[in-house]
């Protein structure tokens, strides 16, 4: 019987693993750190075996924390009473996470997005629309994955629904096998990138990095990885037609209304101007209404609409004078400002002291025996309307005068107003049909993710009352394309609770098996080992993405977080790294975690609807390229962090 080249490699590495316990592991000399490790080990091999991940944590965190206890007391009864004690208060903690309540929220959001049939449309539109484009049936695709991933997230409904749309064409279209395969299954992975991202709410949920600065930070990494993913596709289009042939002539045309033939027969080339021409000459075109011009002129004129919302937005951010607080000495929080290094860490043995002098100390009160709350001192009389309170008082000068327009907002006035001329100037009829089909189907879209990404951004909301409104979008879009009904909202209820169940209980066995392991202090021992080697901050970044890189080959990305990232972001205190940057770059890492064999998720996905003589192996050999511009994509953006940090910096910093 012939065993599968995947189960060989899973097998070998479990082999390895086994090994390593077996030669690497001090028997004669063994203390509870080494009983740390070999639980880790132990786990890894457990879920390569297929045990369910959520509850091998749980299984393994509760045996080995009865353990590090009764290796501490000898005391079965009280060791077990102190197990059950930690497994109440881990699952509280995780019930109480308010990280997770927009999990739910956000995947309901994408099952409903999902089931409006919006990706037909947007993928006929970004066909058409860049059909002049090298491979444009490739980049037709990565635009479209890249932007419906934006609005669900998940990767199983995109990869499944673009192999099944896509894929058809592009193989009819003489597309090759892998570079099929390839783009349909990078593209798709996306949604774990691109905010808002379920990875980044589990990452900033057990590492305690904000989720806001996440998905700020991680917007211009996922746009670069797409649009690299895209040059790569035009390159070897270029290079190698036989891969990604052009698309004939006949494919690239739209149908014309009659009305806009009329136009164009009346000798009008240009969309716009043709247009305002006809409006003003209406006995000469009796076959046009002023109805239909006056709406496609609606959609003409959109873009400039919006850009010149955004650009009034713009220059109303960047002049707005500075708001400065007075707030009185005493009620200040020291001038250390923020101690971000060390976290939050355990009181002293002796309890909470009495502040020192000089700090925020007892007032001094005049009656011993008085019980009630007397001032502060240097708090003025409580004359005054806001005594006591920190009041905004910005100086006169600033308030009346705001501040001079910089010289960046006037170049981005005019890359903007380049932007309109070129679109404006080549808008042809054939191209307003292109425009409005992509208005139909990419323009709600884009809607409900800006107002979910944009209510986030600039704190008009919490991620989870962002997730809510988003949740509500995506119900009135699939109620607008008269697919909202109660089979949908069923079935959506259903996955999202599926979903939803197991990433929080895989935040409970995770709670649970770190406990374990910084009882037995396995954390301890990984920490003076690392610290040991006496590695650079670059040494150190490169031997962690190397360990993440190499981890996602047997595991998902799920259990290289909940596992592997309570250990890493510890030591980078010590290495003065940001875990924001860390984790952008672990967020990009785990990118492979999908592409990688043998747990290539996404593999298996477009396998399921691929056509029968698609073969693993030719989907597996399609996804390594782009495995290597990811790895390109890492090293960008560690060589320019301004990718992923300039934006959260702006913003919130």
């Amino acid at each position: 019987m012939k065993i599968h080249k995947a189960l060989w490699f899973g097998l070998s590495c479990i082999g390895i693993v086994l090994l390593m316990i077996a030669f690497l592991t001090p028997w004669g000399d063994l203390t509870t750190g080494h009983i740390g490790l070999l639980m880790l080990a132990l786990i890894v091999v457990a879920i390569m075996l297929g045990f369910p991940t959520a509850f091998t944590l749980m299984g393994m965190g509760v045996l080995f924390t009865f353990l590090a206890y009764y290796m501490q007391s000898a005391d079965a009864g009280r060791s077990i009473g102190q197990t059950l004690d930690l497994m109440v208060q881990r699952t509280y903690a995780t019930m109480t996470n308010d990280s997770l309540i927009s999990i739910p929220l956000f995947v309901f959001m994408g099952y409903l997005v999902e089931r409006a049939n919006l990706i037909e449309k947007l993928f006929r539109s970004m066909h058409l629309a860049l059909a002049r484009l090298p491979g444009a049936l490739a980049v037709a695709t990565l635009a479209t994955c890249a932007i419906f991933a934006t609005a669900t997230g998940i990767v199983g409904a995109v990869v499944t629904l673009m192999g099944l749309l896509a894929m058809p064409a592009m193989l009819k279209a003489g597309y090759s096998v892998r570079l099929t395969a390839g783009a349909i299954t990078a593209g798709g992975c996306l949604g774990i990138l691109l905010p808002p991202s379920v990875m980044l709410i589990v990452y900033g949920a057990t590492t305690g990095v904000s989720v806001v600065q996440l998905y700020a930070g991680a917007l211009f990494p996922g746009i670069m990885l797409a649009a690299l993913y895209m040059i790569y596709v035009i390159i070897v289009a270029k290079l190698r037609p036989d891969m990604a042939p052009p698309l004939p002539v006949n494919e690239r045309g739209v149908p014309l209304s009659p009305e806009t033939r009329a136009l164009a027969a009346a000798g009008y080339t240009r969309a716009l101007s043709g247009m305002v021409a006809a409006l003003f000459k209406g006995r000469r075109n009796r076959d046009v209404s002023a109805g239909f011009l006056l709406r496609n002129m609606a959609t003409a004129l959109a873009p400039l609409a919006v850009t010149l919302l955004l650009v009034a937005v713009v220059h109303h951010g960047v002049t707005r004078p500075q708001v400065e607080y007075d707030i009185p000495a005493e009620l200040r929080l020291g001038s250390g400002g923020f101690d971000t290094g060390g976290g939050l860490s355990e009181p002293d043995a002796g309890g909470l002291a009495e502040p020192p002098s000089g700090e925020l100390a007892e007032p001094p009160s005049s009656d011993a025996g008085a019980t009630g709350l007397s001032e502060p001192p240097g708090t003025p009389e409580a004359s005054g309307p806001a005594a006591g309170a920190a009041v905004a008082t910005p100086p006169a000068a600033a308030a009346a005068e705001s501040v001079p327009t910089p010289n960046g907002f006037w170049i981005f006035v005019a890359v903007c107003a380049v932007m309109l001329v070129v679109f404006y100037a080549a808008l042809t009829w054939a191209r307003l049909e292109i425009f409005k089909m992509l208005m139909s189907s990419f323009f709600p879209l884009a809607v409900m993710i800006a107002a979910v990404l944009g209510s986030i951004a600039f704190g008009l909301a919490t991620p989870s009352e962002a997730a809510a409104m988003g949740a509500m979008g995506g119900a009135l879009l699939a109620l607008a394309y008269r697919r909202l009904n109660l089979p949908v909202l069923r079935e959506s209820v259903f996955l999202t609770a599926k979903t939803s169940a197991m990433v929080c209980w895989l935040f409970v066995g995770s709670s649970i098996f770190s406990a374990a392991f910084a009882l037995l202090g396995g954390q301890r021992i990984i920490e003076d080992w690392v610290l040991s080697l006496g590695l650079t901050p670059i040494q150190f970044l490169l031997l962690a993405q190397v360990i993440i890189f190499l981890l996602g080959w047997p595991l998902e990305w799920t259990e290289i977080i909940v596992i592997f990232m309570p250990i890493f972001v510890p030591l980078l205190n010590a290495f003065g790294i940001d875990p924001l940057f860390f984790g952008l770059l672990v967020a990009l890492n785990l990118q492979t975690a999908f592409l990688s064999p043998p747990v290539a998720m996404s593999a298996f996905y477009l396998k399921g609807v691929s056509p029968p003589h698609v073969t693993l192996n030719q989907i597996f050999l399609g996804m390594m390229p782009f495995m290597g511009i990811q790895v390109v994509a890492i090293f960008l953006l560690y060589m320019f962090p301004g990718i992923g940090m300039w934006l959260p910096t702006v913003l919130y910093r």
